[in-house]
């Protein structure tokens, strides 16, 4: 499927609001930093390839966007913060939303 990967036996959809906690060598020392964010798009066709985009809102209201290589060897771990319901393969219409509008378009349950 176009809008779902697998990281360490666990598939996460577009939408879903992950946890990617990234190992930054700073001089001699090493520390973890935790960037918390929607999936947008997932790329590439082939374990080695494959790269997700994941974007958070700032306390200040700037979205920043960063660009994960799943192969890469400074991810310590990506777990699943929050399950989305979005059934496209990419998530580009997020960008120009406020907080309470995307609450409200992705996390909402659908009544039948």
């Amino acid at each position: 499927m176009a809008n779902s990967f697998n990281y360490q036996d666990k598939t996460y959809n577009v939408s879903d609001t992950l946890d990617v906690v990234y190992r930054i060598k700073e001089g001699e020392k090493e520390r973890q930093q935790k960037f918390t964010g929607m999936l947008l798009q997932i790329r590439g066709k082939d374990e080695g390839t494959r790269m997700i985009t994941v974007r958070k809102i700032t306390r200040s209201g700037i979205g920043v966007e960063r660009i994960i290589p799943l192969s890469s060897p400074f991810i310590a771990s990506i777990a699943l913060a929050k399950k989305g319901n979005y059934q496209k393969a990419k998530a580009y219409f997020v960008r120009g939303l406020s907080d309470q509008q995307l609450r409200r378009k992705i996390y909402r349950r659908k009544s039948v």
